[in-house]
């Protein structure tokens, strides 16, 4: 029976994160596999924020050699490598609904605006120190409303809607050159940001297309109205991410105003390219406009460390790294389109550099994390910070603390004190690259004989799963051969690790040249090529035992893998672990990063 009253819903869970962006997903994820009961509340029906096919931003990160990140950004990208060969945003965007929709212990809440908070004690924080006890959010597609009580919470939602519910210490525009002594910042402080972008997507067709404006649109007449804005669609990396306002308004609370405003810019400068001027679009057509304007920056949360632009010049290597950046500090000007200037600066920064855990959680609110472009950090080094791949393994980071918070019943500061270790070398058995940091390899590999039917092979078990500078730290085979650890007589082994080589550099991929590093498309010529998938990586394995009985066993034969990481739990008895590679996905050479028993 219908009482005509909005329905309450009640959740109880250990973790809780606004915000579905990828690292809301992926601290979410984390913080689930590990075993922590989560909830991901989300105001939009689609997940991936920035990079979902409501934005089409690309998800990038760390420039240069092997530097790609890894872990659960890996594991998705790899994903799409297989299952998306046209790089259809339906598909991406199913394959990062179902990484959370179908993950043991995460509730998934789409469509869901938090918008209030309670604290324990109904206290406000921002006169002392506190802890949330609940969020509470509309579902707009159930006129339900949501409350979720947890011990922890992550605000991954870009804007920082929980700060000001909950008193938490925040900033918002740019800081003072002299309060850090950052070169690249400005003289006196402001409130402006850079700004937002509705971006827009064209496709080349095999015949002529017309392109009738709406009366509302600007009108860019030549290329002089457009100065330093490329618009060369030859250029597949062109996405218009110039088309930019909001800088020096409030990027929070005028984006509906501003989203209007872009809409104008996005279809006058469609309207260029296909009427105003030669740029060879005769066979180009729109295909696609956001009208979900794609933020980059607003509210930054005020951690236990602030990161400023001489962390990331002097490669951050703190002794609580538990995440990496490498991306220029690409500073946009606040004026956007309106300034007929270059649009952005890129200050050159270390790749990679490092980003400490005391970033990742609030200075006054005990019980809360964050993780996104709203970590704590000044305008300058969030200039780098921001991009969406250095995001996720920040995402990454922030569940894995909550799920050792959660397991031990610590602060988020108290995870600081005593345990980081922990949580650096979970994240590093999680495939999570630390620079300036090894993984701990467990005393039966170390112990063991470790053999191969050819060449050396120790570097697996060095701690690095990766080429670093000239260092290959990995084990090159044929296919056939084999990797094997022998033990002094039959011993437990409980586990299996293994990583492979997926091609971090995708110089080994079928597919447009310039546009493989790239999980998506942008603009699409007629006819392209379909994407392959890395060719470095091994398809097809085997794991064998040597039992107490000097007999072979089959542990695993893997015949599709696609996947970087490797893990098997077996609990056997063993004399001898082996790894046979049978074959990769296009590679003459088989390429293996770790392999380790425990």
């Amino acid at each position: 029976m219908d009482t005509g009253l909005l329905k309450e819903v009640e959740h109880r869970v250990d973790f809780c994160v606004v915000g579905g962006g990828l690292a809301g997903m992926l601290a979410a994820i984390s913080a689930a596999r590990h075993g922590a009961k989560v909830l991901l509340m989300t105001d939009r029906p689609v997940l991936g924020g920035n990079a979902s096919s409501e934005i089409r931003m690309w998800a990038l990160g760390c420039h240069g050699h092997n530097n790609r990140e890894t872990g659960i950004i890996e594991e998705i990208l790899l994903e799409n490598f297989y299952r998306n060969p046209t790089r259809n945003f339906s598909i991406w965007d199913s394959i990062l609904y179902e990484k959370v929709r179908f993950e043991k212990n995460i509730t998934l809440l789409l469509n869901c605006s938090c918008n209030s908070v309670e604290m324990h004690g109904g206290e406000d924080c921002s006169s002392g120190r506190s802890r949330i006890k609940s969020v509470r959010g509309w579902q707009l597609t159930t006129y339900t409303w949501h409350t979720v009580y947890a011990d922890y919470f992550a605000d991954c939602s870009g804007d920082s809607i929980l700060a000001p519910l909950c008193g938490a210490e925040y900033r918002m525009g740019r800081e003072a050159a002299s309060e850090f002594g950052e070169s690249i910042a400005p003289a006196a402080a402001d409130n402006k940001t850079m700004g937002l972008t509705c971006l827009m997507q064209a496709r080349e067709v095999d015949a002529p297309v017309k392109y009738t404006p709406p009366g509302w649109a600007k009108v860019y007449e030549s290329d002089e109205s457009l100065p330093n804005r490329d618009h060369n669609l030859a250029d597949l990396k062109t996405n218009f991410w110039w088309m930019e306002l909001g800088g020096e308004y409030d990027s929070i609370h005028d984006t509906e105003a501003l989203r209007d405003e872009l809409l104008k810019i996005a279809f006058g400068v469609w309207d260029h390219i296909k009427n105003r001027g030669e740029h060879n679009a005769d066979n180009w057509e729109l295909e696609w406009v956001g009208f979900l304007p794609g933020k980059r920056e607003s509210r930054r949360y005020v951690g236990d460390h602030i990161l400023t632009q001489n962390d990331v010049a002097s490669q951050g290597k703190f002794e609580d790294l538990v995440a990496y950046g490498g991306w220029s500090m690409d500073d946009h000007h606040p004026g956007g389109i309106n300034y007929s200037g270059e649009p952005t600066i890129f200050h050159p920064a270390p790749a990679p550099y490092g980003i400490p855990y005391r970033c990742l959680y609030s200075v006054n609110v005990d019980n809360l994390f964050f993780a996104g472009r709203n970590i704590s950090a000044t305008h300058a080094a969030m200039s780098s910070s921001r991009v969406m791949a250095t995001c996720a393994i920040i995402g990454q980071a922030v569940g894995t603390a909550a799920s050792i918070a959660v397991k031990n019943r610590l602060s988020p500061r108290e995870v600081y004190e005593t345990g980081i270790s922990e949580l650096k070398q979970t994240l590093m058995e999680d495939d999570c690259y630390l620079p300036f940091n090894r993984r701990e390899i467990s005393g039966i590999s170390k112990q063991a004989v470790l053999s191969s039917s050819e060449g050396e092979p120790a570097f697996l078990i060095n701690g690095i799963d990766r080429p670093v500078m000239d260092a290959d730290n990995g084990w090159t085979g044929k296919t056939g051969s084999w990797v094997q650890f022998t033990f002094e007589g039959a011993i437990p082994v409980k586990s299996v690790r293994i990583v492979f080589d997926s091609d971090l550099n995708r110089t080994e991929c079928a597919g447009d040249p310039i546009m493989v590093p790239y999980p998506m498309l942008c603009n699409k010529k007629h006819a392209m090529e379909p994407f392959g998938f890395p060719k470095t990586m091994v398809r097809d394995f085997t794991l064998e035992y040597l039992d107490d009985k000097n007999q072979w066993r089959l542990l695993i034969h893997a015949d599709n893998n696609y996947q970087r990481l490797f893990r098997l739990d077996c609990n056997i008895s063993a004399a001898a672990v082996r790894f046979t590679a049978n074959k990769t996905w296009g590679s003459d050479k088989v390429h293996l990063l770790a392999f380790e028993v425990k």
